[in-house]
């Protein structure tokens, strides 16, 4: 199913948290396989507790996966998610405002 306006708000808006971002930008540095909870922690240095609760959030939106490995707990991106979300915002880059925008969506 494709991403609509809502679930995209939603994401964005749990992206609109400091801690959430950097979790989220240490998971896509870490690659499809993620890091452990433990690593992040010791990454951001924030209690598990509160680790927790944002990566429960990021979860919550589809964001971030995790699975069991032994005794570890590991998180990782949902890329496909991530780069729905990124077409969803620039799927109309540059398609009507009538001045000259084309040449801000060459740039980018």
């Amino acid at each position: 199913m494709p991403i609509d306006s809502d679930s995209a708000a939603a994401i964005l808006q749990q992206l609109g948290s400091r801690t959430r971002l950097d979790i989220v930008r240490l998971l896509v540095r870490a690659g499809p396989d993620g890091l452990a909870v433990g690593e992040i922690q010791q990454h951001l240095g924030i209690p598990a507790s509160t680790l927790s609760h944002h990566i429960a959030r990021l979860r919550g939106v589809g964001l971030v996966a995790q699975r069991r490995a032994g005794t570890s707990l590991f998180c990782a991106m949902h890329y496909t998610l991530m780069d729905e979300l990124l077409g969803f915002i620039t799927a109309e880059c540059c398609a009507g405002g009538g001045d000259d925008r084309s040449n801000d969506c060459d740039a980018a």
